[in-house]
């Protein structure tokens, strides 16, 4: 099983995305994660789904997906170099006496804090999916009160599109 980052650009009206999650659903395929804004195409959004499967499933996905009105076109950017990008809000309980150790990680993984409450702190952090993976891990020892993840987006290096 193979992790593949898709990119579906659609048509931008309302029920596009039950439309593409539904056909994953209804095929028995997961999504690990979705992400969808607008693209540089007025009227068009560009949806990244993350999935796994064999190859044959990736091409089953795709033609699937073509069969969708909306759908105007389908790229596995894991074929290709790709930059991929996930966005966490991790927030933490942290005393005062915490925080020095706790900005040290941060610092590490070149984070933020993007908010600081009397017994807590907010981490931004942004990478791709292992790093969000390792700083979520080492926030657990510190008690994690609330995380808020987004999907991956992503896109071909260099000039494909």
């Amino acid at each position: 099983m193979k992790r593949h980052t898709i990119a579906v650009l659609v048509n931008d009206q309302p029920g596009v995305l039950q439309r593409v999650s539904g056909l994953f659903g209804r095929r028995g395929f997961n999504i690990e994660s979705i992400t969808v804004g607008t693209s540089e195409e007025a009227g068009l959004s560009r949806m990244v789904v993350v999935t796994t499967g064999d190859d044959n499933t990736l091409e089953q996905i795709i033609k699937q997906l073509y069969k969708l009105i909306d759908v105007i076109k389908v790229v596995d950017l894991s074929a290709n170099p790709m930059v991929g990008r996930e966005l966490a809000l991790i927030k933490v309980s942290a005393e005062p006496s915490a925080r020095p150790e706790i900005m040290g990680v941060v610092e590490t993984f070149r984070a933020a804090v993007v908010d600081i409450g009397t017994g807590s702190m907010m981490v931004q952090v942004v990478g791709d999916t292992e790093k969000i993976d390792a700083m979520i891990e080492l926030m657990k020892p510190y008690g994690i009160r609330e995380l808020s993840r987004t999907g991956v987006t992503a896109m071909v290096r260099g000039n494909a599109k």
